[in-house]
């Protein structure tokens, strides 16, 4: 599948971190030094990093790219040295991608003898290491963007709280890892940007026991990706079912067909069960597709 991602240029890279706390996903940080993608996994090719390169360091290539593989990326990075081999495996930590924390740190006991640093070191600086450490000193966590958790209604008698059922982050399609492990094998829920605010119940009707991307058609850019992305979980993370949670107008609709051309190019059937729901959130179909 075609993927963007970023690219550093080592040699114009200052190390001033400008770029650091602009990557919401936590995907760069400073060492030795240098800008240094420490997860290409979490890397979303949206490039909201160089803007803020005074020395155009960074740019966004699109290349060709395998489903990702923690081995490979790893071992690109062995030469980097050892301060940005805690940095990754910190980060997978971080974002509790244990299997490929695991598939990780399984190479570097089997290629102990040959690498450039001590595995030692790098075990005991883990064990040490907080997630505080991926905060920049030179701006804001990358995990620090603005949050409300408001409480329940004042006109809800029931005193008590509804509990979110969502379970990861990002949920934005442009944004989302079609390879992270919380997609494997999952139940996949695939909502418009207007079904959760049109329905009262959304987190334990629809989302509860399932992995969620959001999308919208008529306003995001680059619908194609979509379809590759829909490709991609329904191939590669090989998800159990889908549900496509839709508002009744039209612009909704054009999903439908964006799941169906991805199930073909993935050569690989998957449940899909549409609901259409009105703007008072009544649902008005519930069916297999």
């Amino acid at each position: 599948m075609e993927r963007e991602i970023i690219k550093i240029d080592e040699n114009l890279c200052n190390g001033c971190g400008n770029c650091v706390p602009k990557c919401h996903e936590g995907a760069l940080q400073i060492i030795d030094g240098k800008a240094r993608l420490v997860s290409e996994l979490m890397c979303d090719g949206l490039g909201a990093c160089i803007g803020h390169c005074p020395e155009g360091a960074i740019t966004v290539e699109t290349r060709e790219a395998t489903p990702y593989d923690e081995v490979a990326t790893i071992k690109s990075m062995i030469n980097s040295g050892e301060n940005t081999i805690v940095a990754h495996l910190q980060h997978m930590i971080d974002h509790n991608e244990m299997e490929y924390y695991n598939q990780g740190m399984n190479y570097l006991i089997d290629n102990e003898r040959n690498l450039p640093f001590k595995l030692n070191n790098v075990l005991e600086r883990l064990k040490t290491r907080k997630s505080s450490d991926n905060c920049s000193a030179l701006g804001a966590c990358p995990g620090s963007a603005t949050k409300s958790f408001m409480s329940i209604s004042e006109n809800d008698n029931s005193n008590r709280k509804q509990k979110s059922e969502l379970t990861h982050w990002p949920i934005q399609l442009h944004l989302i890892n079609p390879s992270a492990s919380h997609f494997k094998n999952s139940e996949l829920l695939i909502a418009a940007d207007c079904t959760a605010f049109s329905m009262a119940n959304f987190h334990s009707d629809f989302l509860k026991g399932k992995t969620m991307v959001i999308a919208c058609p008529k306003l995001d850019h680059s619908t194609d990706v979509y379809i590759e992305k829909f490709r991609a979980l329904i191939a590669e993370s090989k998800v159990n079912t889908i549900s496509l949670l839709m508002m009744e107008v039209p612009c909704c609709h054009s999903l439908v067909p964006m799941i169906q051309k991805a199930i073909e190019k993935a050569g690989r059937k998957v449940p899909v069960k549409a609901i259409i729901v009105d703007v008072q959130g009544n649902i008005l179909q519930d069916e297999w597709i």
